[in-house]
């Protein structure tokens, strides 16, 4: 679920917006993109720790990608800069304006892990829409692309959870998911979890699962969520026999993507 700032964060009405959003998904596991991390234009909180508050999630993880605001003014990570924030290690004294991607769960963590996925070095022009309602005139603006992150938390119930929000560049955007693919595999070998990788991978329909034997558990237009045109959303892994259903949600009106899940049985 991509998280507008316009939408939620700062006021007080915008939270309880995004509380009930939250609580209306029923989730057990949330993955979420486009969060903010103590920056004024969301009243300089942690989203992530207000969304697992939202849902009673007592483990969360927040994964920052750059130091600053998207679309105005931001830079890189430093070296020295800390670049997972948990529930076990979050600090207010300490925290920077960041902006990034995050996991909260119900379910035990074992394990959070970070991969750093690179930017495109050249933006693009994209449209835009006026607002998160679709009543505002579509604009073209030039998007700097920021560095890419994923996380990953490798549950006590047998799964691990990739959340991701890859690059608009066309081509690179494939070639972070090959990469996400094989760590994917990677961890799931080593923690011997099955996988998912879920998120905005900025790929049109099949083009994520193309020439691979990893399959899309969700077909469903995710973007914009006012009139969905393209799926730009999935949860895709690579097991074969797997019993899940598809869950059914409305708007959130928090986010300009429709939200997605499964329900996986045990």
């Amino acid at each position: 679920m991509a998280i507008p700032p316009s939408q939620a964060g700062g006021t007080a009405q915008n939270r309880a917006l995004l509380e009930a959003a939250v609580q209306s998904l029923g989730s057990d596991v949330l993955a979420m993109q486009e969060v903010d991390h103590f920056l004024p234009r969301t009243g300089m909180s942690s989203q992530t720790q207000e969304i697992a508050y939202a849902m009673s999630a007592p483990f969360w993880a927040f994964a920052p990608s750059v130091v600053g605001t998207p679309g105005e003014q931001w830079r890189k990570l430093h070296g020295d800069e800390q670049r997972l924030v948990t529930h076990e290690n979050f600090s207010k004294e300490s925290e920077l304006g960041t902006y990034g991607i995050a996991i909260a769960s119900k379910i035990p963590v074992i394990s959070f892990n970070r991969l750093d996925l690179g930017r495109s070095p050249i933006g693009l022009p994209l449209v835009v829409p006026g607002d998160e309602t679709g009543r505002g005139r579509p604009r073209f603006i030039y998007v700097k692309d920021e560095p890419r992150v994923a996380l990953a938390a490798t549950l006590n119930n047998g799964w691990t959870v990739i959340n991701t929000h890859l690059s608009f560049a066309p081509g690179l955007n494939l070639l972070q998911l090959k990469r996400l693919k094989k760590w994917a595999l990677k961890i799931g070998a080593e923690t011997h979890t099955r996988v998912l990788i879920v998120g905005d991978l900025n790929l049109p329909k099949n083009l994520p699962i193309a020439a691979s034997n990893w399959k899309s558990l969700v077909t469903r237009n995710t973007y914009p969520s006012w009139g969905s045109k393209i799926q730009f959303d999935y949860i895709l892994t690579p097991e074969a026999d797997l019993d899940f259903t598809v869950q059914a949600y409305a708007p959130t009106g928090v986010s300009d993507h429709l939200p997605i899940g499964v329900s996986i049985s045990k």
